[in-house]
């Protein structure tokens, strides 16, 4: 069932999943959320929402599938820390124009944070398809403010000849449901990549690994109520499901918890 209509619609989203240097993570942590969060994205006209989320080593060695398949994070446990930000539907030109000259701007001010790599760091369209487990959900445009435990990655590419419409319906209503049903996984979105262009080629860093075939992408965010790993035995059947539907192989299955803003909780845990 999907929550009452209301006039603020999520478009798009900037999602920016990076390592720091080994030996910089608490600078970098405490740079991100105090500095960067804000003044590069924040701040920005039209982006209204964002949060962010972090993988210890245990959650790294979670992941699937961790051979050359994954074209997301090569080798399997590059990221650490993702920030998921949401932009106003019909804005995401608007906005993402103001940020690639604020990142410039920021970092001629000396405002970067060289020790750093990003792994994955890509532009996506919502598809606008939610599947929630509850009759009454939070719905996804406050999925980012709501204060969800857990967040899972999962992307997968389409099979030559499959579009994404056909791939969306058998994740919304064979794939999805069987996944959520009474466990603490709140709500599942699908987003299709934006091909990187002359604005995101030319940003003051490398943003990692691109979009894989862009035509055949799809990225899905899952948030838990719950500890991530308590549902984790269920995504794997979920990617089972997936992989064998003919449809799509799973190419990245991630997940990761809250960070606590303010703290350096979790710093200690991530290698």
């Amino acid at each position: 069932m999907a929550p009452p209509d209301y006039p603020i619609k999520v478009g798009s989203m900037l999602y920016t999943l990076v390592d720091p240097s080994e030996g910089h993570e608490v600078a970098y942590n405490r740079w991100y959320e105090r500095d960067h969060y804000y003044g590069g994205c924040m701040i920005g006209p039209w982006l209204y929402a964002g949060s962010r989320w972090v993988a210890t080593r245990e959650l790294k060695e979670l992941r699937f599938p961790k051979d050359e398949t994954n074209t997301v994070t090569e080798p399997y446990d590059r990221g650490t820390w993702v920030a998921i930000y949401w932009v106003l539907e019909g804005k995401h030109d608007e906005h993402f124009a103001w940020g690639a000259g604020q990142v410039k701007e920021l970092y001629k001010d000396g405002r970067g944070f060289n020790e750093r790599r990003h792994a994955h760091t890509v532009l996506y369209m919502y598809a606008g398809t939610t599947t929630y487990r509850d009759a009454d959900p939070v719905p996804v445009e406050l999925a980012l403010d709501h204060g969800f435990a857990g967040q899972v990655s999962f992307a997968m590419d389409r099979a030559d000849g499959v579009s994404a419409d056909q791939l969306g319906d058998f994740l919304r209503d064979v794939a999805m449901p069987g996944l959520m049903e009474g466990t603490d996984i709140a709500q599942g979105s699908t987003w299709i990549p934006v091909e990187r262009d002359e604005m995101t080629k030319n940003a003051p860093m490398d943003l990692g690994s691109d979009t894989g075939s862009a035509e055949n992408r799809t990225m899905q965010l899952f948030f838990t109520d719950g500890d991530v790993r308590d549902s984790w035995d269920r995504f794997k059947h979920y990617a089972e499901v997936i992989d064998e539907s003919g449809l799509a192989k799973v190419v990245f299955a991630a997940p990761f918890h809250k960070t606590v803003i303010g703290t350096d909780k979790y710093v200690d845990e991530i290698w």
